[in-house]
């Protein structure tokens, strides 16, 4: 693996000497929230229940766990914001709020969201209706407050979950109370923002209320929640700059920059998305109900509704100081004509429900059953744009109201009274999910307030799996363990159509078939120390909008491939597990190659250019990881994390595109790097500094954008957080907290947010 980067290799040896100075300073406290040592191999239970109980009880790949504990000194107002300093991870979070959070895992950049799956309670919350930056997992229906733990599982290796996972799968589970509990939580944010002819603040609050109780059997939490956030500006109005000599119409106020691929040009203010200003309603709620001691029923119901207005605004004013916002105009002695919506205004409106059943058994040994359902519903989305800068002109209604997903899952296990040798835990079950997309374009004659008028254009269509899986884990000897694993998967897709106000054209239904292998042989070399080799195949099929958005060009339908191939990947890992008293170092090198991977890219082989979701015909992944987690390291009253991922993702082979071969893959840093550090002296009061890095990304294929620190680009990084959270009593803690403490500017495309201070107070009953 060619290590090139000095400053790679500097990176490393700092991390190295963390890791390793962390582990033989472990210290012999009592550290609960760790696994302690033992004579088996180490498990990772994971369940969708209340009680925890072990749907699959060998999982067979790398696992990080988020625990309350650690969650409580870190700067969380997001969900999302949990996952920021774990191995090889990164989240596109562009400002408190952002609704289009996706993550990046390993060889899987943030522009793939459908290469990575997140479930609630065992309810998926992956928007798998296309597979990009629109279509984040909906964190904001968990609370992470509500949280008992977090699971995050990389790659594809367990044959209980779907080829979605071949970036890595997140597992949360939400905490049920036993007694009475009232909480409240009451938080402030701002950062001041001084760059591209912008020099304010800009802030916001949440608001956060649960309540829940225990019964006897029954159970119940539920929570309410409401955040008010205008983020920074996120895309800015340029022009590149002109050649043409011009007079007409003389303005100022542009601003002289040069663009992510080297060429100068103009900045003349906010447009598209401009400055978000967002307002969201959460509301959660769970209910559960011992049936019998071993037998729980459980529902779940989410909520969540946003209000947005995209703002924007002109740096140009004419001779006579009026704005400037359309038409033609001379900046500097150059000719340029602005089209009537460059600065359009727009909002959007989001309302979605979730809703979950669950009913299960939760027995330490023996047969367990699990049932589930959940249904996604996007009762309400749509997007208003201005046809121009005008308060109630015409303008233009994307709607796709009524989009949804639905999953099945029935599960079986048995675990086996005794671990001994020749013993076997076996998981079996049947998962479905299907995708509806109804997407709308229509005219407005108001475009802020007025009735969807003639429809202009319309998509949609859907998606369906069904699988049956199975995975036996083989106790060989009081050493070795055997799992081995498959997952078959039919898969379809139908209804797929597209049309103008004059034409439409419908697709035929497709189906495929995959079968899945996994495999992972794991050995106890001591009691402290696991091995663990594992490989897996796994299929990831292509989404709604994938197959069938697209446009008409008045001449002829420009539509992403209703024939899309699936993703074909296969993958390998290799980890070292070293548990001790109070701390678990791990270690993992892993390969990926990805056959037909989905993206969207520019096919050059053609004339003219075409600029839809294709196939990428090889990417190949190869990365190394190592992460520490300690308490008490060095002093009791210092506890430490830290991780470093090295990650070569290169496409291999691209027959559309020839000029990416060879090229680190689209958002995929070769470096990633956290620290996390808490001291506490006392026990009210937690101090935490925390430190991220990331490498050089690009925003093309081909590496064509060769100016990372601009807007466009696409920055290396490295930032600090820190928080200091005092307990006053059993009842009230206040902190204070602050993100990118060094005021760095970066960027991924979009600027990242600048120095943001945080205030929070909660209170407990």
């Amino acid at each position: 693996m060619p290590f090139l980067a000095t400053e790679g290799r500097a990176l490393a040896r700092a991390i190295a000497c963390a890791i390793g100075a962390g582990a033989c300073a472990a210290h012999a406290a009592d550290t609960p929230d760790l696994p302690p040592p033992t004579t088996n191999l180490h498990e990772v239970r994971v369940s969708a229940t209340s009680h925890g109980t072990a749907v699959d009880p060998d999982m067979p790949s790398a696992v990080e766990t988020i625990t309350p504990a650690k969650l409580e000194r870190l700067n969380i107002v997001n969900t999302e914001d949990a996952l920021k300093y774990l191995p090889a991870f990164g989240i596109r979070k562009r400002f408190i709020g952002d609704e289009n959070a996706t993550f990046s895992v390993r060889g899987t950049s943030n522009q793939q969201s459908a290469r990575g799956l997140v479930y609630l309670d065992g309810m998926l919350l992956s928007n798998l209706l296309d597979n990009n930056w629109s279509t984040p997992p909906r964190w904001s229906m968990a609370f992470a407050e509500n949280l008992a733990r977090i699971d995050v599982i990389y790659g594809a290796y367990s044959a209980l979950y779907p080829g979605n996972s071949i970036g890595a799968t997140v597992v949360m589970t939400t905490r049920m109370p036993e007694k009475l509990e009232v909480t409240g939580d009451v938080q402030a944010f701002t950062q001041h923002v001084h760059t591209y002819g912008v020099n304010r603040d800009f802030g916001g609050s949440k608001q956060t209320a649960t309540i829940g109780d225990r019964s006897g059997r029954f159970a119940f939490l539920i929570g309410v929640s409401h955040l008010q956030s205008n983020g920074q500006p996120l895309v800015y109005a340029v022009q590149n700059r002109s050649a043409t000599p011009g007079t007409n119409r003389p303005a100022t106020g542009a601003i002289n920059d040069t663009g992510a691929t080297g060429l100068p040009r103009e900045v003349l203010g906010i447009n598209s998305e401009g400055q978000e200003a967002t307002s969201q309603d959460e509301a959660h709620a769970r209910f559960t109900y011992d049936l019998t001691p071993d037998l729980t029923a459980a529902a779940t119901l989410g909520y969540w509704k946003q209000d947005m207005s995209h703002r924007t605004e002109t740096f140009l004013r004419d001779a006579s100081g009026n704005p400037v916002w359309s038409g033609p105009v001379s900046i500097d002695g150059r000719q340029y004509t602005l089209p009537a919506n460059f600065f359009a205004p727009g909002t959007r409106q989001s309302r979605n429900y979730l809703y979950g059943l669950t009913l299960g058994t939760h027995r330490a040994t023996g047969w367990n059953v699990e049932g589930s359902v959940s249904y996604f519903d996007m009762d309400k989305n749509r997007d208003r744009t201005a046809s121009a800068v005008t308060y109630d002109g015409p303008g233009v209604l994307v709607a796709s109201d009524g989009s949804r997903w639905r999953t099945l899952d029935l599960r079986a296990s048995h675990t086996p009274d005794t671990t001994g040798p020749n013993t076997h835990t076996v998981s079996f079950g049947y998962h479905f999910d299907g995708y509806r997309l109804d997407n709308g374009t229509y005219a407005l004659s108001n475009w802020r307030r007025g009735d969807a008028g003639t429809q202009t254009a319309a998509n949609g269509g859907s998606t369906q799996t069904q699988a049956l899986y199975v995975q036996d884990a083989w106790q060989l000897d009081e050493r070795w363990r055997l799992t081995t694993g498959a997952r078959y998967e039919q898969w379809r897709a139908f209804n797929g159509a597209r049309a103008t106000a004059s034409a439409n054209t419908g697709y035929p239904e497709r189906k495929e078939t995959h079968t899945s292998p996994k495999v992972s042989l794991a050995y106890a070399a001591s009691d402290a120390l696991t091995l663990r080799l594992s490989g897996a195949r796994a299929y990831r099929f292509p989404t709604v909008s994938e197959l069938f958005q697209g446009t008409f060009n008045g001449i002829s339908l420009v539509n992403s491939n209703p024939n899309l191939k699936p993703e074909n990947d296969l993958s390998r890992e290799l980890s070292t597990e070293w548990y001790r008293e109070n701390s678990v170092t791990r270690f993992t090198v892993y390969r990926s190659d990805t056959r037909n991977a989905l993206f969207s890219q520019t096919d050059t082989t053609v004339f003219p250019n075409v600029t839809n979701v294709q196939n990428v015909d090889l990417v190949r992944t190869r990365g190394a990881e190592a992460s520490y987690d300690g308490e008490g390291v060095f002093v009791p009253w210092l506890d430490l994390s830290a991780n470093a991922a090295y990650t070569q993702a290169t496409t291999v082979r691209n027959h559309r595109n020839p000029a990416s071969e060879g090229k680190q893959f689209y958002r995929i840093p070769r470096w990633r790097a956290n620290v996390v550090g808490t001291v506490h002296p006392r026990e009210d009061l937690a101090l935490t500094l925390a430190g991220r890095y990331s490498g050089r990304q690009y925003n093309t294929l081909d590496h064509s954008d060769i100016d990372p620190d601009t807007f466009g680009g696409a920055s290396k990084f490295l930032t600090f957080d820190a928080k200091a959270a005092w307990t006053l009593n059993d009842h009230v803690e206040l902190s204070v907290g602050v993100d990118n403490l060094t005021n760095r500017r970066y960027y991924v495309y979009y600027p990242y947010p600048s120095r943001t201070w945080m205030m929070e107070a909660k209170f407990r009953l």
